[in-house]
């Protein structure tokens, strides 16, 4: 009605009092928040009402905004039930205000284009609440004219809305000073490639298995031959020391677990059900347990005593390549060549988690002797865990190469040996690599034989016994004339370390 008398009466400036009128009496009855009846018509005005009084661009606006977000203005019960938070934080209104006031406050406003109030933080003074920082007001110097406070005020509020970095995000956690390592000795006698380490209890002395197909045992101090142990007929891949009883542990790529005797230096058991080659093998810290995994992609479980099998851990794709054993869950690691890391319930025998974060197979695995954490490797990538769950911790960066081995002693030194006979030390807490080098080879061996195949540290965390390609085993210390004068920290912290 409103519109065609508008268009009929364009030309009367009497006729156009009575159009402004009309707006808004229908503003008043139709376009109320809190009115009733949906606003739902619209009202058209020509250009010649709109330039002879503006205030009516605004009622056409208001009116447009009311007939399409009036219904929409309060969530549904369903919706607003499970956001009470922000439902109450934003319809919360002052003592004593009516509660659609806030609401079609806003809307006057957005409407007249009045900019809304800032905020006031803690302190009272007004901020965005969106800046990631407080930005410091600049304080002119004295005398200045209102235009410098108007041009101040505008920088702060570009200051305040701006992107800043918070000092938080960047400051990273500083490494701990390591003394670098170097080679201590080098002892021959294997045939083959070194392809297992164990270390025992009494730390005087460790066995080496390699593809030669023999155990050797190795004085701890000198590192002259104690004895040889012959019954595999295939490369030895797996060795642990029993601390509870007189007992070694070997496994080999012929499908044998073998169970020796060091006071007779004989097999005593036989483990059987392995279907291909024995790659891992460990030993539970507290039972009587005996975990084994190789190419048929399962992690079978054995009785020590009665040589049962009590669970056969399925659900590796691939290859399990290395395995470690703790007290608490998760009791069973195990690394595939598919990819993935699993964490298993020994007691139920079922996988308690699937760790697919490595882009390529997963071919060694450590963990830290007092920290509920642990380590995987594979190529071009180290990551670092948090038991039980298997949170993903941090990466540590630099070492590309194929991981074959990874140890970590009490001082929270990380070793890795690469496939290429690459090595790297790193700081377990920030993962920093303090130093990087490759093997001594050993002369006339090839360059193909520069591989580091295992690696342990012994019982004190000061001895790092490495088995590799070129048939040795190379035992190293850190520099004990090394101080942090003589040997600073290369360490600089970068802006945004990779966190996935």
């Amino acid at each position: 009605m409103a519109a065609q008398t508008a268009k009929g009466a364009s030309g009367d400036p009497h006729l156009k009092d009575l159009v402004l009128q009309n707006a808004r009496r229908t503003n008043a009855i139709y376009a109320s928040a809190t009115g009733s009846t949906p606003a739902r018509k619209r009202i058209r005005l020509d250009s010649a009402q709109a330039s002879s009084d503006p205030d009516l661009d605004k009622y056409a606006i208001s009116l447009r905004l009311h007939a399409e977000y009036n219904d929409v203005q309060t969530l549904p019960e369903a919706i607003s039930s499970k956001l009470p938070a922000a439902g109450t934080r934003r319809r919360k209104a002052k003592a004593g205000e009516d509660a659609g006031a806030q609401p079609e406050e806003q809307t006057r406003k957005l409407i007249e284009g009045i900019p809304p109030s800032n905020r006031k933080n803690s302190s009272g003074t007004a901020g965005n609440a969106g800046a990631l920082v407080v930005a410091r007001k600049q304080v002119g110097p004295a005398g200045a004219g209102a235009g410098a406070g108007a041009a101040a005020g505008r920088r702060d509020q570009q200051e305040h809305t701006s992107l800043i970095r918070r000092a938080d995000v960047m400051t990273q956690p500083r490494p701990d000073w390591h003394p670098p390592w170097k080679l201590m000795r080098v002892i021959s006698g294997h045939l083959g490639w070194v392809r297992s380490l164990a270390v025992e209890p009494d730390n005087k002395w460790f066995a080496s298995g390699g593809a030669d197909r023999v155990i050797k045992i190795w004085d701890m101090a000198t590192g002259t031959l104690r004895l040889t142990l012959t019954g595999h007929i295939s490369a030895v891949r797996g060795l642990a020391v029993s601390p509870r009883s007189p007992y070694l542990f070997s496994c080999g790529e012929d499908k044998m677990v073998k169970c020796w005797d060091l006071e007779t230096n004989k097999v005593v058991r036989h483990y059987h059900g392995h279907l291909s080659g024995v790659y891992a093998l460990a030993l539970h810290p507290t039972l009587d347990v005996l975990v084994t995994g190789g190419r048929d992609g399962v992690a079978r479980v054995w009785d020590i005593r009665t040589r049962s099998n009590i669970h056969v851990l399925s659900g590796h794709t691939g290859t399990v390549a290395d395995l470690k054993c703790q007290e608490a869950d998760p009791q069973v690691i195990t690394g595939s060549l598919d990819s993935t890391i699993r964490l298993w319930d020994l007691a139920a025998g079922k996988t308690m988690g699937v760790l697919t974060h490595h882009k390529k197979g997963v071919r060694a695995l450590t963990t830290h002797p007092t920290e509920f954490t642990f380590a995987s490797g594979s190529t071009n990538s180290i990551k670092q865990w948090k038991c039980p769950e298997g949170a993903f911790m941090q990466n540590f960066e630099g070492h590309n190469a194929i991981i074959n081995t990874l140890a970590v002693n009490h001082e929270n030194v990380l070793f890795s040996g690469g496939d290429n006979g690459s090595m790297s030390f790193w700081d377990w807490k920030s993962g920093h690599r303090f130093q990087a080098m490759d093997t001594i080879a050993q002369p006339g061996s090839l360059d193909a034989e520069s591989g580091i195949m295992c690696s342990t540290f012994d019982l004190s965390g000061t001895r790092l016994i490495c088995g590799e390609a070129d048939k040795t085993i190379k035992v190293w210390k850190p520099d004990p004339e090394a101080t942090p004068e003589t040997h600073p920290l290369e360490w600089k912290p970068t802006l945004a370390r990779r966190k996935y």
